[in-house]
Order: structure tokens, then sequence, then C-alpha cells
């Protein structure tokens, strides 16, 4: 049996961007964390705005300035837009709320909800074995989660500020899967 070599190429070239991805993500949020003075919606604001720069760099390298920013459905795109503005920002009000390891953590709750959504939403077919994946993920996020929610703690109040963290997380994390799910109405 062999392996076809571009294949190869491009499940390595994957997996090395998914890398990249996660370590550029995790060193925004901690730069997110470090800032913890500025208010979520100034940092929405200067993240979104920077990030122009670099895309439309891109899309002029590759020819496809011109064309990139038409489309047939732009109240599609617009709704994509809010959602995502919506979970960013929740998702950097839980980082100013939480210690970085947890709000980090409670965000992978993402995509074990696009796979819930894309059932109830898209009617979508899981299968077993998914839904226990996702089902053993869901609870490792409870249990993460389970120290600032709980009400046993008698001997201690309840922190408000991390609460309220955990909620906007856990939040952030289901808008933003309804965001993923929004990408598949753009084209």
């Amino acid at each position: 049996m062999t392996v076809d070599h571009a294949v190869g190429h491009s499940t390595l070239r994957g997996i090395t961007l998914k890398i990249v991805s996660v370590t550029v993500f995790v060193g925004m949020q901690t730069c997110i964390k470090a800032a913890g003075d500025v208010p979520a919606g100034q940092v929405v604001f200067f993240r979104s705005f920077f990030a122009i720069f670099p895309i439309i760099a891109f899309l002029a390298f590759k020819g496809e300035l011109a064309t990139a920013f038409t489309t047939r459905r732009p109240f599609n795109h617009i709704a994509r837009g809010l959602v995502g503005v919506g979970a960013m920002g929740l998702g950097f009000f839980a980082l100013t709320r939480l210690p970085l390891p947890e709000a980090i953590t409670l965000n992978y709750a993402q995509p074990l909800l696009v796979v819930v959504f894309s059932s109830i939403f898209l009617g979508e077919t899981i299968r077993v074995y998914r839904w226990s994946a996702v089902v053993v993920g869901l609870a490792g996020v409870l249990v993460i989660s389970w120290p600032e929610l709980t009400l046993l703690n008698s001997d201690q109040g309840l922190d408000d500020k991390e609460v309220l963290g955990v909620m906007a997380a856990l939040i952030a994390a289901a808008i933003s899967a309804v965001a993923m799910l929004l990408v598949r109405n753009l084209v």
C-alpha cells in the first residue's frame, strides 16, 4: 500500500498550520490577559483593526484583492460578523475574569458544541462514537468549570468574578460554534 506524496504533504501542512494557529491564538490570549484593565470592547476593536492589514496584504499577494469583497449573500456575512464579534467580546471578557489556563480550556468546548449544533440545526447525522466523544469532552469542561460554579464550598463565598468568567467563556464557546455553522452559508 503506497501513500500519495501530495496527500502526505497536505496533511503535514495542515498539522503545521494548526500548530501555528493555536500558538498565535494562545499568544494573543496571553497578551489580552496581561492587559487585564483594557475593556473587552476595545480589545475586540483593536484586534479586528490590526487584523485587516495582514488580510489585505495576503489577498494582494494572491492577486485576489479586487474580488475578495464581493458576495451574493451580504446579510449572511453581516450576521456571521456580528455573531463572531459577540463571541470574541465574551471570550476576551472571560480572559479578564479567569486564570489563563481555565479560560483557554473552556474555549475548547467550541468544537464539541459545533458537533451538537450541527446535529440540531443542520440535521447532520452524528454517529454514536462521535456523540460519546462529545459527552466525554463536555464532561471535561464541566470538571474544569466545577470549582467556579459549585455552591458546595460552605467555607468560602462564591467569587462572582470567576463565575461570570466561566459563564462568559461557555457562552462565547456556544456563540462561536454558531459562527462556525454560519460559515456554511457564506459561499
